[in-house]
């Protein structure tokens, strides 16, 4: 790809991942919507290293307490002696089940699951599923009133989002709503959770690219696509808090539905 792909992809990454409408499927549509090749799940999970850093700059002061909680209940020998501290080791455990599902399936990832009319399938599942738990939710909870076992919960639904278009935000704010978080909650939690997860895809698919060979071209577009993603990753996190502070979800739902809805009238 050259760098005009590289920049508009970045953009598309940074501003897709945080909402809850699927980064992996617009990687997947809009290049295929102008004509340009798929860019494969190693760049599309590469770039996310842009939208990693912009987490950790945003959740700065959070990282930084769970990290140092972590650290001290090991120098305590006690996983669980703060809240933070459990709070960190059960975002850790939460993130086995996405780690064990990506490597077991990676393949099938790789190349069936990009086609289109899964893609198209699965905005429409998700969105339906991410309704009813709005509509059902307590929304009466804060973060800090999760136990471990909510918490593995949400971490069952991060591994939807191995399935491309069901949106690895929207399937953590969904399992934040089913265990009664309230809406910002749910997407602040989301944040927090997927970065371990983020860190080691990037990381992994990084080492995959580097395998297959870069020329000095595609590394200046690597690199051009991770900081646009970044920069607007920052962005999209302030828009979807404040958005959801007052609203639901019901608009990214009907955008799931209509696009969805869209492909597959186009593919057939």
């Amino acid at each position: 790809m050259d760098w005009i792909e590289a920049l508009v992809l970045g953009i598309v990454q940074g501003l897709t991942e945080f909402l809850p409408i699927s980064s992996t499927a617009h990687l997947r549509i809009i290049p295929e919507l102008l004509g340009w090749s798929d860019p494969g799940t190693e760049f599309s999970a590469v770039i996310q290293l842009g939208t990693l850093g912009a987490v950790l700059l945003y959740f700065r002061q959070d990282v930084l307490q769970l990290s140092k909680a972590a650290l001290e209940s090991l120098w305590k020998r006690n996983l669980m002696y703060t809240p933070e501290s459990k709070m960190a080791w059960s975002i850790a455990a939460g993130t086995i089940p996405v780690v064990i599902l990506g490597l077991g399936f990676k393949d099938f990832i790789k190349t069936d699951a990009r086609e289109l009319w899964v893609i198209g399938t699965a905005l429409i599942v998700l969105a339906v599923f991410l309704y009813l738990a709005e509509r059902s939710s307590a929304r009466n909870r804060n973060i800090k009133e999760l136990s471990f076992i909510q918490i593995q919960l949400i971490g069952l639904t991060q591994a939807l989002a191995l399935i491309p278009g069901c949106s690895r935000s929207g399937s953590t704010i969904m399992g934040g709503l089913i265990v009664g978080l309230n809406r910002e909650a749910a997407a602040r939690f989301s944040f927090l959770l997927g970065l371990p997860a983020i860190f080691g895809s990037g990381l992994y698919e990084l080492k995959e690219l580097l395998e297959i060979g870069i020329s000095g071209d595609g590394y200046f577009n690597l690199i051009l696509g991770i900081i646009a993603s970044f920069v607007v990753g920052y962005l999209s996190i302030e828009l979807l808090l404040r958005f959801l502070r007052k609203h639901g979800t019901l608009v990214f739902v009907i955008y799931r539905i209509v696009l969805g809805t869209g492909i597959l009238i186009f593919l057939a």
